[in-house]
């Protein structure tokens, strides 16, 4: 009876298991670009030179000029930074997150001021402050040949969590795995006993999830030494969201954050990486909704008067057509957002 009932249970099973990513992946695409966010305008936004675009945001509300961009290193230096320093007073811990925008363009920026939920909008009309940054391991003003790593996903990232590029860390594209060596903040920060724990939030497995995932040693080098570091991976982007806004409910939340939310990025790739797309633009709107609402998560702390929050917002790359990882400025110009002064 036992068996004949399991082998009812089991196709039961697997259907509803099949049929409920099926059913996720449907209803994530359909709901992926909620209209509600979307501005007037967003559906006709005018075709621009780009290194206009880029002119008309310095002073406001980029603190510098595109050509005088910083390398996306830059976010690993902030983070550390802050973490060394010290406490201000009334402060009794430090925190930091960073919000990765995969594939965002800074062109999008054009698009804040009409924004009806910006989570970029929020840090700096809380006193925050932008800067223009770039991919692919040299100034933008180097010839194209130079560029030393792609303005793929897995370059990016991992020059802002080591801190160097690939020419020391190696992961000059996609589907390489890092050596240990040079560890990520996601690691270092917890072994050099600076933060008591650590999280890593996704839903693109190409990070950690397989076997030839960026971080998939340094993964497993956490499991096997027993550092309190979390690797967690969602399906898609509204369940990072679910994983991140969890961690920061509890009174012992991770005292560093790295997370990645893949809104633009597919979108870029599905239809083009441009602001003239709506669809593109809609994916803004999304990654930035999403964005706010874990920054409002952290201001409802009931311990966030006594905590030090560094808060950051960058992309790993731009775009160009359907997609990226060459050296054009429209794939190499990114940018940080941070609730704290950047250029001191």
């Amino acid at each position: 009876m036992k068996k004949r009932l399991l082998k009812i249970l089991i196709p039961i099973c697997c259907v509803l298991l099949i049929g409920g990513i099926v059913g996720g992946y449907v209803w994530y695409n359909l709901t992926y670009h909620p209209s509600k966010w979307l501005a007037e305008g967003d559906d006709a936004v005018p075709e621009k030179d780009f290194t206009e675009i880029l002119e008309d945001l310095e002073g406001k509300p980029m603190d510098n000029t595109w050509q005088e961009a910083l390398p996306q290193t830059e976010v690993y230096n902030m983070i550390k930074a802050h973490f060394e320093s010290p406490l201000p007073e009334g402060k009794t811990v430090k925190k930091a997150i960073v919000i990765g925008y995969d594939g965002c363009r800074v062109d999008l920026f054009q698009l804040l001021p009409t924004a009806k939920k910006s989570a970029i909008n929020t840090l700096l009309e809380d006193g925050g402050h932008a800067i223009f940054t770039y991919a692919g391991g040299v100034p933008y003003s180097e010839s194209p040949e130079s560029v030393t790593q792609a303005t793929s996903t897995a370059p990016g990232w991992c020059s802002m969590l080591t801190g160097v590029l690939a020419d020391k860390h190696g992961i000059t594209d996609n589907d390489i795995v890092k050596e240990i060596e040079p560890k990520t903040l996601i690691l270092s920060l917890v072994e050099d006993g600076i933060v008591d724990k650590s999280a890593f939030y996704v839903s693109w497995d190409g990070h950690f999830s397989r076997k030839n995932a960026t971080y998939y040693g340094e993964k497993q080098y956490a499991k096997q030494n027993g550092v309190n570091a979390k690797f967690c991976r969602a399906f898609f982007d509204p369940g990072t969201k679910c994983n991140i806004l969890s961690d920061l409910k509890k009174e012992d939340c991770s005292d560093f954050i790295f997370s990645t939310l893949e809104y633009t990025d597919h979108q870029g790739h599905d239809t083009g990486f441009t602001p003239t797309n709506p669809k593109y633009v809609s994916a803004f709107r999304d990654a930035e909704s999403t964005g706010k609402d874990i920054i409002d998560a952290i201001k409802a702390r009931k311990t966030y008067d006594s905590e030090d929050w560094l808060i950051l917002i960058t992309t790993d790359h731009g775009g160009n057509g359907g997609g990226h990882g060459g050296p054009t400025l429209w794939e190499r110009m990114t940018f940080i957002v941070s609730n704290k002064d950047i250029l001191k």
